[in-house]
Protein backbone atom coordinates (compact mmCIF):
# COMPACT_ATOMS: atom_id res chain seq x y z
CA UNK A 1 0.00 0.00 0.00
CA UNK A 2 1.41 3.25 -0.86
CA UNK A 3 1.32 6.21 1.53
CA UNK A 4 0.42 9.55 0.60
CA UNK A 5 2.18 12.70 2.51
CA UNK A 6 -0.08 15.52 2.08
CA UNK A 7 2.84 18.05 3.87
CA UNK A 8 3.66 20.82 1.57
CA UNK A 9 7.33 20.91 0.46
CA UNK A 10 9.35 23.78 0.36
CA UNK A 11 12.53 24.24 -0.87
CA UNK A 12 15.32 26.98 0.49
CA UNK A 13 17.96 28.13 -1.82
CA UNK A 14 20.34 29.60 0.39
CA UNK A 15 23.53 29.74 2.49
CA UNK A 16 24.39 27.69 5.17
CA UNK A 17 24.97 29.40 8.55
CA UNK A 18 27.68 27.19 10.97
CA UNK A 19 26.26 29.28 13.53
CA UNK A 20 22.96 28.11 12.99
CA UNK A 21 20.54 31.14 13.62
CA UNK A 22 20.28 32.42 9.79
CA UNK A 23 20.53 31.13 6.34
CA UNK A 24 19.53 27.32 5.56
CA UNK A 25 19.78 26.18 8.97
CA UNK A 26 16.51 29.13 10.31
CA UNK A 27 14.06 28.42 7.21
CA UNK A 28 14.77 24.52 7.95
CA UNK A 29 13.14 25.21 11.49
CA UNK A 30 10.55 27.71 10.01
CA UNK A 31 9.25 25.50 7.64
CA UNK A 32 9.44 22.72 10.35
CA UNK A 33 7.60 24.68 13.08
CA UNK A 34 5.17 26.07 10.20
CA UNK A 35 3.97 22.43 9.01
CA UNK A 36 5.87 22.05 5.71
CA UNK A 37 8.70 19.59 4.81
CA UNK A 38 11.40 21.56 3.88
CA UNK A 39 14.06 20.85 1.07
CA UNK A 40 17.53 22.89 0.51
CA UNK A 41 19.72 24.04 -1.94
CA UNK A 42 23.03 25.30 -0.56
CA UNK A 43 24.41 28.04 -2.40
CA UNK A 44 27.38 29.10 -0.15
CA UNK A 45 28.77 27.73 3.22
CA UNK A 46 29.56 30.40 5.48
CA UNK A 47 32.01 30.32 8.73
CA UNK A 48 30.42 32.85 11.26
CA UNK A 49 28.78 33.15 14.61
CA UNK A 50 27.05 35.69 16.59
CA UNK A 51 29.39 38.19 16.38
CA UNK A 52 30.38 38.14 12.57
CA UNK A 53 31.32 35.88 9.43
CA UNK A 54 34.68 34.68 9.02
CA UNK A 55 34.74 33.07 5.77
CA UNK A 56 32.82 32.21 2.47
CA UNK A 57 32.73 29.16 0.73
CA UNK A 58 30.48 29.48 -2.86
CA UNK A 59 28.75 26.86 -4.43
CA UNK A 60 29.44 26.02 -7.75
CA UNK A 61 26.68 27.23 -9.80
CA UNK A 62 25.75 24.02 -11.54
CA UNK A 63 25.98 22.11 -8.34
CA UNK A 64 23.35 24.33 -7.22
CA UNK A 65 21.75 23.99 -10.16
CA UNK A 66 21.48 20.15 -9.39
CA UNK A 67 20.28 20.17 -5.99
CA UNK A 68 17.32 22.52 -7.10
CA UNK A 69 16.13 20.36 -9.84
CA UNK A 70 16.63 17.01 -8.15
CA UNK A 71 14.21 18.20 -5.40
CA UNK A 72 11.70 19.59 -7.61
CA UNK A 73 11.26 16.68 -10.02
CA UNK A 74 11.64 14.20 -6.93
CA UNK A 75 9.06 16.01 -4.24
CA UNK A 76 7.03 18.13 -6.43
CA UNK A 77 7.85 21.51 -5.11
CA UNK A 78 5.87 24.33 -5.69
CA UNK A 79 6.92 27.06 -3.62
CA UNK A 80 10.48 27.86 -2.84
CA UNK A 81 12.67 30.86 -0.90
CA UNK A 82 15.74 32.18 -1.45
CA UNK A 83 18.56 33.48 0.85
CA UNK A 84 22.26 34.60 0.35
CA UNK A 85 22.96 33.83 -3.58
CA UNK A 86 26.69 35.78 -3.60
CA UNK A 87 27.35 36.12 -7.01
CA UNK A 88 25.94 36.79 -10.62
CA UNK A 89 26.43 33.08 -11.98
CA UNK A 90 24.77 31.59 -9.17
CA UNK A 91 21.95 34.31 -9.50
CA UNK A 92 22.18 33.65 -13.07
CA UNK A 93 21.22 29.95 -12.50
CA UNK A 94 18.78 29.73 -9.63
CA UNK A 95 16.53 32.53 -11.71
CA UNK A 96 16.62 30.26 -14.93
CA UNK A 97 15.81 27.05 -12.18
CA UNK A 98 12.96 28.96 -10.87
CA UNK A 99 11.55 29.86 -14.50
CA UNK A 100 12.00 26.68 -15.72
CA UNK A 101 10.47 24.89 -12.71
CA UNK A 102 7.50 27.39 -12.52
CA UNK A 103 8.25 27.69 -8.68
CA UNK A 104 6.38 30.50 -7.07
CA UNK A 105 9.55 31.85 -5.07
CA UNK A 106 9.81 34.25 -2.22
CA UNK A 107 13.11 36.58 -2.66
CA UNK A 108 14.52 37.71 0.17
CA UNK A 109 17.17 40.20 -1.27
CA UNK A 110 19.91 39.38 1.71
CA UNK A 111 22.57 41.89 0.80
CA UNK A 112 24.43 42.18 4.45
CA UNK A 113 24.52 39.85 7.66
CA UNK A 114 23.47 41.59 11.05
CA UNK A 115 27.24 41.34 11.89
CA UNK A 116 27.67 43.58 9.06
CA UNK A 117 29.24 41.63 6.69
CA UNK A 118 28.49 41.91 2.84
CA UNK A 119 26.95 38.69 1.91
CA UNK A 120 26.22 40.17 -2.31
CA UNK A 121 29.45 40.78 -3.92
CA UNK A 122 28.96 44.37 -5.31
CA UNK A 123 28.84 43.87 -8.97
CA UNK A 124 26.10 41.18 -8.47
CA UNK A 125 23.50 44.03 -7.47
CA UNK A 126 22.31 44.42 -11.16
CA UNK A 127 21.75 40.36 -11.63
CA UNK A 128 19.63 40.53 -8.65
CA UNK A 129 17.25 42.92 -10.21
CA UNK A 130 17.50 42.02 -13.78
CA UNK A 131 17.39 38.03 -13.33
CA UNK A 132 16.22 37.15 -9.75
CA UNK A 133 13.71 40.05 -8.97
CA UNK A 134 11.64 39.45 -12.43
CA UNK A 135 10.92 35.97 -11.59
CA UNK A 136 9.81 37.22 -8.09
CA UNK A 137 6.18 35.84 -6.71
CA UNK A 138 6.99 37.91 -3.70
CA UNK A 139 10.05 40.37 -2.39
CA UNK A 140 11.32 40.78 0.82
CA UNK A 141 13.88 43.78 1.09
CA UNK A 142 14.11 45.77 4.47
CA UNK A 143 14.43 49.61 3.83
CA UNK A 144 18.40 49.44 2.87
CA UNK A 145 17.84 46.84 0.56
CA UNK A 146 15.01 48.45 -1.43
CA UNK A 147 17.01 51.62 -1.15
CA UNK A 148 20.32 50.00 -2.53
CA UNK A 149 17.74 48.29 -5.74
CA UNK A 150 15.88 51.54 -6.25
CA UNK A 151 18.57 53.87 -5.87
CA UNK A 152 15.88 55.39 -3.27
CA UNK A 153 16.78 57.27 0.03
CA UNK A 154 14.37 55.76 2.22
CA UNK A 155 13.81 57.78 5.40
CA UNK A 156 9.62 57.78 5.63
CA UNK A 157 6.37 56.15 4.71
CA UNK A 158 6.42 58.95 0.98
CA UNK A 159 9.57 56.85 0.25
CA UNK A 160 8.56 53.67 0.90
CA UNK A 161 5.29 53.89 -1.08
CA UNK A 162 7.83 55.66 -4.00
CA UNK A 163 10.38 52.23 -3.49
CA UNK A 164 7.29 49.72 -3.63
CA UNK A 165 6.54 50.82 -6.55
CA UNK A 166 9.69 51.01 -8.00
CA UNK A 167 10.34 47.17 -7.05
CA UNK A 168 7.05 46.49 -8.70
CA UNK A 169 8.29 48.22 -11.93
CA UNK A 170 11.25 45.57 -11.75
CA UNK A 171 8.59 42.46 -11.66
CA UNK A 172 8.45 41.00 -9.03
CA UNK A 173 4.44 39.88 -8.50
CA UNK A 174 4.15 41.12 -4.95
CA UNK A 175 6.50 43.63 -2.58
CA UNK A 176 7.22 43.48 1.03
CA UNK A 177 9.08 45.85 2.19
CA UNK A 178 10.32 45.66 6.33
CA UNK A 179 9.85 49.02 8.18
CA UNK A 180 11.78 47.91 11.16
CA UNK A 181 14.63 50.11 9.98
CA UNK A 182 12.65 53.37 10.09
CA UNK A 183 12.10 54.84 13.47
CA UNK A 184 8.95 55.03 15.30
CA UNK A 185 6.95 51.31 15.95
CA UNK A 186 7.92 49.20 12.54
CA UNK A 187 5.36 48.67 9.38
CA UNK A 188 5.71 46.29 7.01
CA UNK A 189 3.77 47.10 3.89
CA UNK A 190 2.96 44.92 0.90
CA UNK A 191 2.31 46.04 -2.41
CA UNK A 192 0.97 44.23 -5.38
CA UNK A 193 -0.45 45.69 -9.18
CA UNK A 194 -3.40 46.92 -9.34
CA UNK A 195 -4.23 47.17 -5.46
CA UNK A 196 -3.43 50.19 -2.30
CA UNK A 197 -0.46 49.25 -0.36
CA UNK A 198 -1.12 47.08 3.17
CA UNK A 199 0.08 48.09 6.54
CA UNK A 200 1.45 45.47 8.76
CA UNK A 201 1.68 47.29 11.88
CA UNK A 202 3.69 45.85 14.61
CA UNK A 203 5.38 46.50 18.50
CA UNK A 204 9.24 47.25 18.21
CA UNK A 205 10.97 44.47 21.09
CA UNK A 206 13.95 45.54 22.58
CA UNK A 207 15.89 42.45 22.10
CA UNK A 208 19.90 41.53 20.93
CA UNK A 209 18.31 38.16 19.62
CA UNK A 210 17.40 39.37 16.04
CA UNK A 211 19.75 37.64 14.12
CA UNK A 212 18.00 35.46 11.30
CA UNK A 213 14.77 37.66 11.13
CA UNK A 214 14.93 38.06 7.33
CA UNK A 215 15.36 34.57 6.30
CA UNK A 216 12.25 33.36 8.97
CA UNK A 217 10.19 35.91 7.29
CA UNK A 218 10.63 34.94 4.22
CA UNK A 219 10.49 31.23 4.82
CA UNK A 220 7.32 31.50 6.96
CA UNK A 221 5.61 33.35 4.14
CA UNK A 222 6.58 30.42 1.89
CA UNK A 223 5.23 28.09 4.08
CA UNK A 224 2.31 29.82 4.31
CA UNK A 225 1.60 30.05 0.96
CA UNK A 226 2.27 26.48 0.15
CA UNK A 227 0.03 26.03 3.06
CA UNK A 228 -2.71 27.46 0.91
CA UNK A 229 -2.67 30.91 2.58
CA UNK A 230 -3.57 34.29 0.19
CA UNK A 231 0.23 36.41 0.39
CA UNK A 232 -1.99 38.87 2.35
CA UNK A 233 -2.71 36.29 4.93
CA UNK A 234 0.39 34.74 4.49
CA UNK A 235 2.49 37.96 5.03
CA UNK A 236 0.53 38.75 8.61
CA UNK A 237 0.95 35.58 9.98
CA UNK A 238 4.69 35.57 9.23
CA UNK A 239 4.84 38.80 10.84
CA UNK A 240 3.23 37.37 14.35
CA UNK A 241 5.42 34.05 13.36
CA UNK A 242 8.43 36.24 13.57
CA UNK A 243 7.57 38.71 16.48
CA UNK A 244 7.12 35.58 18.41
CA UNK A 245 10.39 34.15 17.39
CA UNK A 246 12.40 37.73 18.57
CA UNK A 247 10.63 37.53 21.27
CA UNK A 248 11.31 34.69 22.49
CA UNK A 249 15.09 34.49 21.17
CA UNK A 250 17.93 32.38 22.20
CA UNK A 251 20.71 34.02 24.37
CA UNK A 252 23.53 32.05 22.44
CA UNK A 253 27.20 33.66 22.15
CA UNK A 254 28.97 36.33 22.38
CA UNK A 255 27.12 39.06 19.64
CA UNK A 256 23.78 39.05 17.98
CA UNK A 257 22.02 35.77 19.15
CA UNK A 258 19.03 34.17 16.89
CA UNK A 259 15.74 34.71 16.14
CA UNK A 260 13.91 31.14 18.03
CA UNK A 261 11.53 30.04 14.87
CA UNK A 262 10.69 26.65 16.93
CA UNK A 263 9.21 29.07 19.87
CA UNK A 264 6.01 28.82 18.53
CA UNK A 265 5.94 25.05 18.19
CA UNK A 266 7.64 24.91 21.99
CA UNK A 267 4.25 27.44 23.11
CA UNK A 268 1.53 25.28 21.72
CA UNK A 269 3.26 22.14 23.22
CA UNK A 270 3.45 23.79 26.79
CA UNK A 271 0.24 24.58 26.67
CA UNK A 272 -1.16 21.55 26.21
CA UNK A 273 1.00 20.32 29.01
CA UNK A 274 -0.35 22.71 31.11
CA UNK A 275 -3.92 22.41 30.45
CA UNK A 276 -3.57 18.55 30.74
CA UNK A 277 -1.93 18.91 33.69
CA UNK A 278 -4.52 21.53 35.33
CA UNK A 279 -7.10 18.96 34.06
CA UNK A 280 -5.62 15.74 35.85
CA UNK A 281 -5.50 17.69 38.84
CA UNK A 282 -8.90 18.86 39.06
CA UNK A 283 -10.14 15.52 38.60
CA UNK A 284 -7.91 14.58 41.81
CA UNK A 285 -9.39 16.78 43.72
CA UNK A 286 -12.59 16.26 42.73
CA UNK A 287 -12.26 12.78 43.65
CA UNK A 288 -11.50 13.66 47.06
CA UNK A 289 -13.64 12.99 50.02
CA UNK A 290 -11.62 15.30 52.08
CA UNK A 291 -10.37 18.57 49.83
CA UNK A 292 -13.58 20.85 50.86
CA UNK A 293 -12.41 20.78 54.14
CA UNK A 294 -9.95 23.67 52.31
CA UNK A 295 -12.52 26.42 50.46
CA UNK A 296 -11.79 29.82 51.63
CA UNK A 297 -15.13 31.46 51.39
CA UNK A 298 -13.50 33.34 48.20
CA UNK A 299 -13.52 30.04 46.56
CA UNK A 300 -10.56 27.85 45.24
CA UNK A 301 -8.64 28.23 42.15
CA UNK A 302 -5.28 25.87 41.23
CA UNK A 303 -3.19 27.61 38.24
CA UNK A 304 -0.43 26.75 36.34
CA UNK A 305 2.04 28.41 34.35
CA UNK A 306 3.89 28.03 30.89
CA UNK A 307 7.66 27.92 31.57
CA UNK A 308 9.29 31.13 32.47
CA UNK A 309 10.69 32.23 29.00
CA UNK A 310 7.41 32.22 28.27
CA UNK A 311 5.26 33.88 30.54
CA UNK A 312 4.59 37.29 30.11
CA UNK A 313 1.64 37.50 32.16
CA UNK A 314 -1.74 36.32 33.47
CA UNK A 315 -2.63 35.34 30.16
CA UNK A 316 0.53 32.89 30.48
CA UNK A 317 -1.10 31.31 33.15
CA UNK A 318 -3.85 28.74 33.46
CA UNK A 319 -6.48 28.75 35.64
CA UNK A 320 -10.03 27.61 35.78
CA UNK A 321 -12.46 31.06 34.69
CA UNK A 322 -15.43 30.80 37.65
CA UNK A 323 -12.54 29.74 40.36
CA UNK A 324 -13.33 25.83 42.27
CA UNK A 325 -16.49 25.87 44.78
CA UNK A 326 -17.82 23.41 47.27
CA UNK A 327 -20.65 21.51 45.60
CA UNK A 328 -22.68 18.75 47.26
CA UNK A 329 -19.63 17.96 49.23
CA UNK A 330 -17.45 17.82 46.74
CA UNK A 331 -14.98 20.26 45.02
CA UNK A 332 -16.48 21.07 41.43
CA UNK A 333 -15.09 23.24 38.67
CA UNK A 334 -17.41 26.41 37.47
CA UNK A 335 -15.46 25.56 34.46
CA UNK A 336 -12.73 24.01 32.10
CA UNK A 337 -9.56 25.39 32.48
CA UNK A 338 -8.02 28.32 30.37
CA UNK A 339 -5.36 30.38 30.28
CA UNK A 340 -6.11 33.74 31.90
CA UNK A 341 -8.78 32.33 33.93
CA UNK A 342 -7.22 33.83 37.43
CA UNK A 343 -5.80 37.15 37.87
CA UNK A 344 -4.88 36.60 42.22
CA UNK A 345 -3.00 32.89 42.33
CA UNK A 346 -1.72 33.74 38.65
CA UNK A 347 -0.01 36.74 40.10
CA UNK A 348 1.35 34.84 43.04
CA UNK A 349 3.07 31.74 40.90
CA UNK A 350 4.61 34.61 38.53
CA UNK A 351 6.38 35.86 40.87
CA UNK A 352 7.34 32.80 43.04
CA UNK A 353 8.64 31.36 39.64
CA UNK A 354 11.08 35.03 39.26
CA UNK A 355 12.60 33.19 42.27
CA UNK A 356 12.06 29.19 41.62
CA UNK A 357 11.25 29.22 37.90
CA UNK A 358 10.90 25.23 38.32
CA UNK A 359 7.45 26.29 40.90
CA UNK A 360 5.25 26.98 38.19
CA UNK A 361 1.62 25.75 39.82
CA UNK A 362 -0.31 27.21 43.13
CA UNK A 363 -3.42 26.37 44.33
CA UNK A 364 -5.32 29.10 47.02
CA UNK A 365 -7.00 27.52 50.61
CA UNK A 366 -8.46 28.77 53.15
CA UNK A 367 -6.09 29.41 56.54
CA UNK A 368 -6.31 28.11 59.95
CA UNK A 369 -4.79 27.45 63.09
CA UNK A 370 -5.14 23.99 62.60
CA UNK A 371 -3.78 23.50 58.77
CA UNK A 372 -0.62 25.40 59.86
CA UNK A 373 -0.39 22.66 62.57
CA UNK A 374 -1.02 20.04 60.04
CA UNK A 375 1.26 21.62 57.50
CA UNK A 376 3.76 21.04 60.50
CA UNK A 377 3.03 17.64 60.87
CA UNK A 378 3.71 16.30 57.19
CA UNK A 379 7.01 18.68 56.94
CA UNK A 380 5.52 21.31 54.32
CA UNK A 381 7.94 24.19 54.95
CA UNK A 382 6.09 27.86 54.99
CA UNK A 383 6.46 31.27 55.29
CA UNK A 384 4.03 34.29 55.58
CA UNK A 385 3.58 38.00 55.26
CA UNK A 386 2.17 40.67 56.68
CA UNK A 387 -0.83 42.28 55.08
CA UNK A 388 -1.17 45.04 57.67
CA UNK A 389 2.30 45.87 56.74
CA UNK A 390 1.76 46.32 53.17
CA UNK A 391 3.42 50.10 52.16
CA UNK A 392 1.04 52.42 51.05
CA UNK A 393 2.01 52.95 47.68
CA UNK A 394 1.62 49.34 47.07
CA UNK A 395 -1.83 49.11 48.39
CA UNK A 396 -2.47 51.86 45.58
CA UNK A 397 -0.81 49.99 42.41
CA UNK A 398 -3.51 47.68 41.10
CA UNK A 399 -2.15 44.47 41.05
CA UNK A 400 1.07 44.75 43.46
CA UNK A 401 -0.01 43.47 46.67
CA UNK A 402 0.12 39.71 46.09
CA UNK A 403 3.56 40.29 44.45
CA UNK A 404 4.55 42.45 47.58
CA UNK A 405 3.57 39.87 50.01
CA UNK A 406 4.91 36.44 48.23
CA UNK A 407 8.13 38.84 47.28
CA UNK A 408 8.33 39.52 51.47
CA UNK A 409 7.29 35.57 52.42
CA UNK A 410 10.24 34.46 49.80
CA UNK A 411 13.22 36.70 51.33
CA UNK A 412 11.95 35.62 54.57
CA UNK A 413 12.26 32.38 54.05
CA UNK A 414 15.40 32.11 51.91
CA UNK A 415 13.53 30.21 48.88
CA UNK A 416 10.10 29.42 47.69
CA UNK A 417 8.44 27.19 50.16
CA UNK A 418 5.49 24.92 49.95
CA UNK A 419 2.94 27.37 50.93
CA UNK A 420 2.86 30.68 51.68
CA UNK A 421 -0.04 32.54 53.88
CA UNK A 422 -1.36 35.71 55.45
CA UNK A 423 -3.76 36.19 58.38
CA UNK A 424 -5.56 38.70 56.72
CA UNK A 425 -6.35 42.16 57.12
CA UNK A 426 -8.82 44.78 57.18
CA UNK A 427 -11.92 43.88 54.70
CA UNK A 428 -8.72 41.15 53.92
CA UNK A 429 -9.89 37.32 54.24
CA UNK A 430 -6.64 34.82 55.30
CA UNK A 431 -5.60 32.42 53.31
CA UNK A 432 -2.56 30.49 52.28
CA UNK A 433 -1.03 29.55 48.65
CA UNK A 434 0.35 26.06 48.19
CA UNK A 435 3.03 25.97 45.47
CA UNK A 436 4.48 23.00 43.41
CA UNK A 437 6.00 22.11 39.96
CA UNK A 438 3.28 21.48 38.35
CA UNK A 439 -0.61 21.20 39.17
CA UNK A 440 -0.99 17.58 40.17
CA UNK A 441 1.85 18.45 42.63
CA UNK A 442 0.29 21.14 44.23
CA UNK A 443 -3.44 19.06 44.21
CA UNK A 444 -1.49 16.07 45.83
CA UNK A 445 -0.10 18.47 48.20
CA UNK A 446 -3.48 19.77 49.35
CA UNK A 447 -5.17 16.18 49.33
CA UNK A 448 -2.63 15.27 51.91
CA UNK A 449 -3.29 18.22 53.89
CA UNK A 450 -7.03 17.57 53.81
CA UNK A 451 -7.36 13.91 54.62
CA UNK A 452 -4.79 14.79 57.52
CA UNK A 453 -6.63 17.80 58.50
CA UNK A 454 -9.88 15.23 59.11
CA UNK A 455 -7.82 12.91 60.85
CA UNK A 456 -6.93 15.75 63.45
CA UNK A 457 -10.00 17.39 63.82
CA UNK A 458 -12.49 14.71 63.30
CA UNK A 459 -14.31 17.09 60.60
CA UNK A 460 -16.67 15.36 58.51
CA UNK A 461 -16.47 13.92 54.98
CA UNK A 462 -18.60 13.06 51.55
CA UNK A 463 -19.01 9.43 51.20
CA UNK A 464 -19.12 8.45 47.57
Amino acid sequence: MTKTSTTPVVLTIAGSDSGGGAGIQADLKTFAALGTHGTSAIAAVTAQDTTGVSGVHEIPPAIVRAQIETVVRDMGVRFAKTGMLSSSPIISEVSKAIAEFGLKVVVDPVMVAKSGAHLLRQEAVSSLKEQLIPVAYVLTPNVEEASVLTKIEISSMDDVLRAGGALLDMGARYVVIKGGHLPGEPVDTLFSRGSPPLYYRGKRIASKTTHGTGCTFSAAIASCLALGLAVEEAVGTAKQFVWNAILYGLDVGRGVGPVNPIANLEMDAEKFRVISSVSDALCLLESSDFATLLSPECQINLVMSLPLRYASGVESVCGVPGRISNSGGRLKPASCPAFGGSRHVASAVLSAMRHDPGVRSAMNIRYSGDILRVLNDLGYSHSSYDRSKEPEEVKAAEGASIPWGIEEAIRAYGGVPDVIYHTGDWGKEPMMLVFGRDAVEVAMKAIRIAKRLAEVTGAGTHSG
